[in-house]
């Protein structure tokens, strides 16, 4: 698509802020809103607001909904467009797209990290590539995984960031996912860090030994990834990567370490700069990834 293209709405929900673009591309931005999340009721009571807005001043062609999870994206489910039991009070079962709903255009949904690996394959650092994924490294572990072009999808959606993977020899620590305690979200994030070392992992020295099983369990991650979906890149963002520019280098490593020569690990090795690297679009890979899938609804 062109940046002057149709004019599309674009919602990136996230657990603490909301952003709504209006846009054809990351070349025509015409407004950005920003929203506390709050309550649901209060954040898509003013999510429906800048739309309504938007589509009476100026109207757009399709609208994308890109949303934390995890979600209901089944449209035959009874519950499809409801956010399913995350551990965000209040938020379970929330319907996101009923109060959207009735704006005269269609409305795709899909995940925030879904959304933002569209984003990076249409217009940032994985463009040109049949598939790939995004890993946001931040509060959670989220990763959006892109297959022949399309978000994976089946039974719910990937949660990747809740792998259950081996241990760092010697480690014991529970790990704080509510769910699953050790997976590796609940090892790598910024609240796991903090939790094992006692302090943000932006005061940590790179040669803190927290790093070891943060890179350790993400290392597994991106293992997992290359033996199931099969990425020609991986993406790796969010504050707690994106804050700290050697744990890209100790990654690469330690996943040429892990894989071990086996399948595809040769062409990796020849080009690992370029296999697991940063995204290219930043803070605007959510917002941009939520105008992609509105594209995708026109389309």
């Amino acid at each position: 698509m062109s940046d002057r293209g149709p004019l599309l709405a674009g919602v990136e929900l996230g657990g603490t802020k909301c952003v709504c673009l209006l846009a054809s591309g990351p070349g025509d931005i015409r407004e950005q809103v920003r929203i506390n999340t709050t309550s649901p009721q209060e954040t898509l009571g003013a999510i429906r607001a800048v739309l309504t807005r938007w589509r009476d001043d100026l109207g757009f062609a399709a609208v994308g909904v890109a949303s934390f999870g995890p979600l209901e994206l089944d449209p035959e489910a009874p519950g499809y467009g409801c956010i399913v039991n995350t551990s965000k009070p209040g938020w379970s079962d929330a319907d996101v797209l009923a109060p959207l709903c009735g704006l005269g255009v269609p409305i795709a949904f899909d995940t925030d990290v879904n959304g933002a690996a569209l984003a990076e394959g249409r217009w940032g650092a994985a463009q040109g590539l049949d598939s790939h994924a995004y890993v946001t490294v931040g509060t959670g572990i989220g990763v959006g995984s892109v297959v022949r072009g399309r978000t994976v999808r089946g039974l719910g959606h990937s949660e990747a960031g809740h792998l259950r993977i081996p241990r760092l020899a010697g480690a014991t620590w529970a790990g704080v996912c509510p769910y699953h305690g050790d997976c590796v979200e609940g090892l790598a994030s910024g609240p796991a860090i903090q939790a094992k070392a006692g302090q943000a992992g932006d005061r940590l020295t790179p040669s803190d030994p927290a790093w070891d099983e943060v890179v350790h369990a993400l290392a597994a991650l991106l293992h997992n990834l290359v033996l199931t979906t099969a990425p020609q890149r991986i993406l790796i963002g969010g504050g707690v990567v994106g804050g700290q520019p050697f744990l890209l280098p100790r990654l690469r490593t330690a996943l040429i370490r892990s894989l071990n020569g086996y399948g595809a690990a040769p062409g990796i090795v020849a080009q690992i700069e370029e296999f697991v690297a940063a995204p290219a679009l930043g803070d605007r890979a959510g917002p941009l990834g939520a105008i992609a899938l509105a594209e995708d609804a026109v389309g």
